[in-house]
């Protein structure tokens, strides 16, 4: 399964994640998001300042407007992981 990086207060998505037997890693800094196949994020503060830095070699999904469902199917489809 994924190792996948998840901002804090995205619970029901951190929760999908592991019932579908994913590592979930709660993303607190830009060094926890190293060695993830995927990180989700929520898109609030996205790229607020024009930077674009790159921390990770993994997908980023934002999670606005998605349910845990679609976000869960994205990090599926992205891993090469079919249900």
């Amino acid at each position: 399964m994924a190792r996948v990086g998840v901002e804090q207060s995205l619970t029901n998505i951190s929760e999908a994640l592991r019932e579908r037997g994913h590592e979930v890693v709660e993303l607190r800094s830009e060094a926890d998001s190293q060695g993830c196949d995927c990180c989700v994020v929520t898109g609030i503060d996205s790229n607020v300042m024009g930077m674009q830095d790159v921390s990770t070699q993994g997908s980023v999904i934002e999670a606005n407007g998605l349910s845990a469902e679609e976000v869960c199917r994205q990090i599926d489809q992205k891993t090469g992981q079919s249900r």
